[in-house]
């Protein structure tokens, strides 16, 4: 007698785990997966703008003391990017005059009897002031330095990644609200036809007078559950695919946001949790206003 209660007991309020979490795994691991690209096309395209360099020419017969005066100024302005590997660069006239010479294979000084050159700091900005009006702005200020000659940048070429960077992260957007918009729907198709065999139980419960809130809660907290389970596996399987992934394509990992990550985890264990609630609850309540011939 007791067993039969048992099995009453675990009738109540559930469903198939394996299809209903298997499906909802399938729908977050498709939307982690384009906020997977996502994120590292937005680090690489922030890594691109960060190898352009601006060109700080200074002035001629300039002394190795005011040259470090110059560098250390540079260096303490809030836009300049200063990691392991992307120092301020200082390039001497000699060293600009043989790198002419190795890439046209003359040699000017035979005509022109002096080496005309600067020498200049290679200097890269951060991502964040990238744009065209911040960029003039840093050339204006850098040109004030004493001994500083002038300041250059490619324009045309900057401007033009910035304009094609824009244009990647609309369609991405666009495609990530369609992503969303599909996982929303599957996740809320899967949890309507996992409660669909459970009609005629919530029906009963009806019947015999339980209250709606009791009915529900049930249902909903395992469609939470089940949401939560779907998105640690789905946030596993993207985890173990980033480190594969690391693996095979040299560098990618260097372009890789810990926070993002972070971000990204728990932004799909959340919508699994979320949309598997509200889902369920729009179902429920939808049988729970269904008459007898209408459930069947």
């Amino acid at each position: 007698m007791e067993d039969k209660k048992t099995r009453k007991k675990r009738k109540l309020g559930s469903y198939p785990f394996a299809s209903v979490v298997f499906s909802i795994t399938v729908a977050l691991l498709v939307l982690g997966l384009f906020g997977w690209l996502l994120l590292h096309s937005s680090r690489l395209g922030t890594r691109i703008q960060e190898n352009i360099e601006v060109q700080v020419y200074l002035n001629k017969n300039i002394s190795k003391a005011d040259i470090a005066k110059i560098r250390t100024s540079i260096a303490s302005k809030p836009y300049i990017l200063v990691k392991e590997n992307s120092q301020i660069t200082l390039i001497t006239k000699e060293e600009a005059a043989k790198q002419f010479v190795e890439a046209t294979g003359e040699d000017f000084k035979d005509f022109l009897g002096d080496n005309p050159l600067r020498d200049l700091f290679a200097v890269k900005i951060k991502g964040d002031y990238q744009a065209l009006d911040s960029l003039n702005k840093i050339k204006a200020e850098i040109e004030g330095i004493r001994g500083v000659f002038e300041v250059e940048f490619e324009e045309s070429l900057i401007e033009s990644i910035n304009e094609n960077l824009t244009k990647i992260g609309f369609i991405l957007l666009g495609i990530a609200i369609f992503a969303l918009l599909v996982v929303i729907i599957l996740i809320n198709n899967t949890i309507k036809l996992a409660l669909f065999s459970q009609r005629f139980l919530i029906r009963s419960m009806q019947l015999v007078g339980a209250t709606s809130s009791f009915i529900q809660r049930p249902f909903l907290f395992r469609s939470m559950m089940y949401g939560f389970f779907a998105g640690v596996l789905a946030c596993s399987i993207i985890y173990g695919f980033t480190m594969y992934m690391n693996t095979v394509i040299e560098g990618l990992a260097e372009i890789q946001d810990v926070n993002g990550f972070f971000i990204l985890f728990s932004l799909i264990l959340l919508m699994g949790i979320i949309v598997g609630y509200f889902s369920s609850l729009r179902a429920i309540r939808k049988y729970l206003k269904m008459s007898l011939d209408e459930l069947y």
